[in-house]
Formats: C-alpha cells, sequence, structure tokens
C-alpha cells in the first residue's frame, strides 16, 4: 500500500465539472469518505439524498455541510445560495443495510420522493466486526457489504435506467486481494470457522466487484454505467479500529502501515468522486472496471473476473433475498 505522498494523483475537487441538475444517492454519507463525497457532489450543484441510519447524524452532517461549503468553496454556486440564505439541496433517507426488507423500503421510500437519480454511490460499509449475523441471520460484513447493497442497487435500477446517462459506484477494497485460497465458498458464509474479521471483510468486498462486473455486463449497451473503486486506506474510524483489532492478523496488518501513508477521508473520496462525475467515464465509455487511488484503473484478480462465480452470487444472492424478504 503506497504512501499517500506516493499516490498518484488524477483528479482533484477543482476538476468536477458543474452538477447542477443532477441527482445524486451516497450510502454512509454522514461520515468519513461518504461525507467528503457528498460535500464534493452537493458543492459542485448536486442535489444529494445522504441515505444514513440515524435521522440525528444525518441532519448533524448536513449543518456540517453548509458550514464547509461556505468556508471551503466560497466562490461556489452553493456558497452563494448559502450565502442567501437558502438550504443547500440535501436531504435523508434512512437505510439499515443490516436489514434486507428495511433496506428494499428505503429504496421505495426514495422512489416514491419522484426524484431522477443520475449518480448511485454503493459508499457504506463495515470491517473488522467480531463474527455476528445480520437481523436476517447472515454473516455480518456479507450481508450489510454486499446483500444490502445488492437488494438497493437493483430495486433503484428503473430509476437510474430512466434517469440515463446515469452511473453506479461499488466501493470495494484491494482487501479483496488477501483472501486465503477456498475462503470464498458461498455454501460457507455463514461458517464461523472460515477466517477472521479480515477474511469476511476481504470475502464481501470481493463480492462487491463479482457484483458490480455482473451488473456491468447486464447494462451493457445502456447508458448506465457501473465500476468498482478502492478509496485506499483511509484514516477513517474503521482503520482506527482495525489497529487496535482483537485479532491478530488484522492487528499486525494495520500495525504495519504507518500514519503517514494513511489517506484523508477527503483523498480517499476523490477516486469515486471521479467514477462518479468525470466526463471520462462517459467519452470513454468506462464500465466494469476498478479504480485505485487516485483514479488510476488497475487490472482485477482471476478470481474477481471469474464470470461463473460472478453468476453464482447473482443466483446466490437473489435466493437469499426473495427468502428473506418474502418470509
Amino acid at each position: 500500500m503506497a504512501e499517500s505522498s506516493n499516490i498518484v494523483i488524477n483528479y482533484s475537487y477543482e476538476k468536477i465539472p458543474d452538477l447542477s441538475g443532477k441527482y445524486a444517492l451516497v450510502t454512509g454519507a454522514n461520515q468519513g469518505v461518504g461525507y467528503s463525497t457528498t460535500l464534493g457532489l452537493v458543492s459542485h450543484g448536486a442535489h444529494v439524498t445522504m441515505a444514513c441510519r440515524t435521522e440525528a447524524k444525518a441532519n448533524e452532517a448536513i449543518e456540517l455541510l453548509h458550514k464547509d461549503v461556505a468556508e471551503r468553496y466560497p466562490h461556489s454556486k452553493a456558497a452563494a445560495q448559502i450565502a442567501k440564505g437558502h438550504r443547500l439541496p440535501l436531504e435523508f433517507l434512512q437505510l439499515d443495510l443490516n436489514n434486507l426488507k428495511k433496506t428494499q423500503e428505503s429504496a421505495q421510500e426514495f422512489l416514491s420522493r419522484g426524484l431522477p437519480l443520475h449518480i448511485l454511490i454503493n459508499n457504506s460499509g463495515i470491517g473488522n466486526e467480531p463474527w455476528k449475523l445480520s437481523a436476517d441471520g447472515i454473516e455480518n460484513h456479507f450481508a450489510v457489504n454486499h446483500l444490502g447493497h445488492f437488494v438497493f442497487t437493483n430495486a433503484l435500477l428503473d430509476r437510474l435506467k430512466e434517469s440515463q446517462p446515469s452511473r453506479i459506484v461499488v466501493v470495494s477494497s484491494l482487501a479483496y486481494q488477501r483472501l486465503p485460497e477456498d475462503s470464498f465458498d458461498i455454501s460457507k458464509i455463514n461458517d464461523e470457522t472460515v477466517g477472521g474479521p479480515m477474511t469476511r471483510y476481504g470475502r464481501s468486498k470481493l463480492a462487491n466487484i463479482l457484483f458490480s462486473n455482473a451488473l456491468a455486463r447486464r447494462l451493457a449497451g445502456s447508458e448506465v454505467r457501473v465500476n468498482s473503486i478502492h478509496p485506499g486506506v483511509v484514516d477513517t474510524r474503521m482503520a482506527r479500529t482495525a489497529a487496535t483489532s482483537q485479532d491478530e492478523y488484522t492487528k499486525a496488518m494495520f500495525a504495519n502501515i504507518p500514519k503517514e501513508s494513511f489517506l484523508t477521508p477527503d483523498q480517499g473520496a476523490l477516486t469515486q468522486l471521479y467514477v462518479a462525475t468525470s466526463p471520462d467515464i462517459v467519452n470513454n465509455d468506462i464500465r466494469g472496471r476498478f479504480f485505485v487511488p487516485i483514479a488510476v484503473e488497475q487490472g482485477l484478480n482471476s478470481k474477481a473476473l471469474d464470470v461463473d462465480l460472478q453468476e453464482q452470487l447473482w443466483a446466490y444472492s437473489e435466493k437469499i433475498v426473495k427468502e428473506k424478504i418474502q418470509k
């Protein structure tokens, strides 16, 4: 993992185009990389729906976003609106990815608002969690990081098609590369003996890429473009928790990463902002690709590119979702 000072910087907040008239939805928008992503979008004119678990935290973030836009982007149209006493186009959507039925209901709530959807950023996620089952009885990392976004994205897909050209950004991680051999056995998702927190996290991040590529293939020929990204090793609560993990493998891995190599949340947000907003994506018809900091395309390993595995995961996900939502 490269130090932040050596990161190739192919995108910046100054390069984000005018997003007036664009409607975005960011999951986990109230903190960390999600917050910085929302800041980048709304400061350039986008209407952003912040999909978060709790309204109180979302409202706190919304107030802070007004302050940050005014202070950090004083010459923007958004800052001018604030100066006139207007509120930024930010709204809250309750989303609990831990519960598949509630996740589908959240998507339906968004659809009921009648808004277009040009940018969907599946940013929310968990990591380094002790063994736990979700509300639906599924291993927590897999449930929240993959299945929740699988349900949410598919429920919003018709709106994304209606709003095209549109984009879906799936936030993954290079942790997908660290999976031990044979640890992505779909039949053993709920087997507590298969690896520790980092293995379960990496498995969910591989699932993100498999889903992203399978969805991109299904949307070939449309103007809905799907790509996945690794935001970098970002100085967030998740990373700080991992550094003090009770799991020795996780703790040792993060202990070996110098503090100065961590990206800030603003830096970590740039790769997903690139995929979400850069004209390059449309001009070069970029879809089904994977990007690392900052806005650098990187090839995927054979497991992530395995079409059979992508389809196995898709079929398994559909089966689980049908069972849990219709039970």
